[in-house]
């Protein structure tokens, strides 16, 4: 198969970093926190930044009142587009665009994270492609009493409060992706390579 050098859709492969193995994607089915169906009253236990992975989980909160200060969307639920109130709801004011393929972590979405964790104003990165994988780096880049909400599929929002223990439960997780390891710590831990 050959790569189509004018083809947008593709991602350079120099910015490919982690791929989901497919021994691990079951692993990844078990919510990481307790799992709230209800936006006011998971807000309630929500005592630091808040950064939300997905459509759905980021409109209930902004309809809860709590605009996130990471959000990361791709116009997907359940590998289907969401509808238009929520696609316009979630995207208004997007300030990061970038490409990261299905069951992929790549440096574009690293990059991504990283600014918009260390911005001073909330920030939506619409990712074109996919961005549930991005709650394992957040978990493990998000400030102490940081929370990370991510939708567990008809079942609700997953509240993870970063603790110690969840970043090395997720570095443990990652370090079993396929890849990059090494330039994907250094890309999300803030070295010069950007």
């Amino acid at each position: 198969m050959t790569r189509d050098d004018n083809d947008d859709d593709r991602v350079d492969p120099d910015e490919q970093l982690l791929v989901l193995p497919d021994d691990l994607r079951h692993e990844l089915k078990e919510p990481l926190g307790p799992i709230e169906t209800d936006a006011d009253r998971l807000l309630e236990a929500v005592d630091g930044p808040l950064i939300a992975v997905g459509d759905v989980v980021t409109y209930h909160l902004l309809q809860a009142g709590r605009q996130p200060d990471v959000a990361l969307v791709d116009g997907r639920t359940k590998r289907t587009a969401v509808d238009e109130e929520i696609r316009e709801t979630v995207t208004d004011g997007a300030s990061i665009e970038v490409k990261n393929p299905p069951a992929e972590l790549g440096a574009p979405v690293v990059r991504a994270l990283r600014r918009a964790l260390a911005a001073d104003e909330p920030t939506t990165i619409l990712v074109d492609g996919e961005e549930d994988l991005v709650a394992l780096p957040a978990i493990v880049a998000a400030p102490d009493g940081a929370s990370v909400v991510y939708g567990q599929p008809d079942e609700g929002m997953v509240h993870v409060e970063i603790t110690d223990d969840h970043r090395a439960e997720m570095r443990e997780l990652l370090e079993r992706f396929e890849g990059d390891t090494e330039r994907f710590w250094t890309l999300l831990e803030g070295s010069s390579e950007d």
